[in-house]
């Protein structure tokens, strides 16, 4: 059954360590994720943008995908199915779907237009007991068509957004989604810190997980983010593992064309990288 991310959150902080949000892009992914997170006792987060929940045929599809998976593969850590930098309108459909989880992303927004739509979500999530995530400053690159610069959060903003009630906070500090470039400054811990200091209890968000060097991860962990979102990391292992089984010519011996060999070890290398960030993060049997 899928739960809302508060209570995996809440201790999350408390304990220092932070649950990984991996985005499902389909069948694979989704199963790469579940068998994994179930073999390492961890809970987890599937996060899905609205790109990837319309090539998935739409939100009811996925949450049939995923309640049908948790059911068959006998699933039983924490899950929370997410809608990853919603819009106002993504994040209601999501939850007439059945998510157990939404972000709005309203950090294009000037404040206090930010405030005012995050503030309805509030009240709708809390009524039905699902979680919310909101974002003030924007993170840099681009996912699914949603484009920003990488800025660093006002602490001030952050506390305005945070007292609404939402039940965790993106906060920019200098992440990017997809590849760092080679002349990224790297995390602003003291915009996190300061940011930390004025939502207090608030569990935090970083986006753009992927290829953040391990000891800034555990920084950010210990300066309170509870929740560390990857995507790209997966997609490129897919890719390079898929790449090499067909340069091997593997996909022309007997019957190594069938989708199921053809797209094992992308499958494969999507569970590896998970394992690897629920190590790094801490969640390993803190279901």
């Amino acid at each position: 059954m899928l739960v809302s991310a508060k209570e995996m959150l809440t201790k999350a902080k408390q304990n220092k360590y932070a649950v990984g949000q991996f985005n499902i892009n389909n069948l694979e992914w989704t199963k790469a994720i579940l068998q994994t997170a179930q073999e390492l006792n961890s809970p987890v987060i599937l996060g899905v943008s609205e790109g990837a929940g319309k090539y998935m045929c739409g939100y009811t599809t996925v949450v049939g995908m995923v309640n049908g998976m948790l059911n068959e593969l006998n699933i039983t850590v924490p899950v929370a199915l997410h809608l990853d930098h919603g819009t106002y309108e993504g994040a209601k459909q999501c939850i007439a779907a059945g998510f157990s989880s939404v972000m709005f992303d309203g950090s294009h927004y000037p404040i206090e237009e930010n405030i005012a739509k995050t503030k309805e979500l509030v009240e709708l999530t809390s009524k039905l007991g699902i979680s919310l995530e909101a974002e003030v400053g924007a993170i840099g690159g681009e996912e699914d068509g949603v484009i920003g610069a990488g800025e660093c959060a006002d602490p001030d903003e952050c506390k305005m957004i945070a007292d609404l009630g939402v039940t965790m906070l993106a906060a920019g500090i200098g992440n990017i989604h997809g590849k760092y470039p080679a002349n990224w400054k790297g995390l602003s811990f003291e915009t996190l810190a300061a940011v930390q200091e004025k939502t207090g209890e608030m569990p935090l968000v970083l986006h753009g997980g992927t290829g953040i060097p391990a000891d800034m991860i555990k920084k950010a962990i210990s300066l309170g983010v509870s929740k560390i979102n990857v995507n790209t990391e997966c997609q490129l292992a897919f890719a390079a593992a898929t790449r090499k089984y067909i340069e091997a010519g593997k996909d022309l011996e007997g019957k190594g064309f069938d989708p199921r060999k053809l797209l094992a070890p992308g499958t494969q290398a999507i569970k590896d990288t998970v394992k690897e960030k629920m190590e790094l993060f801490g969640s390993v049997n803190k279901a």
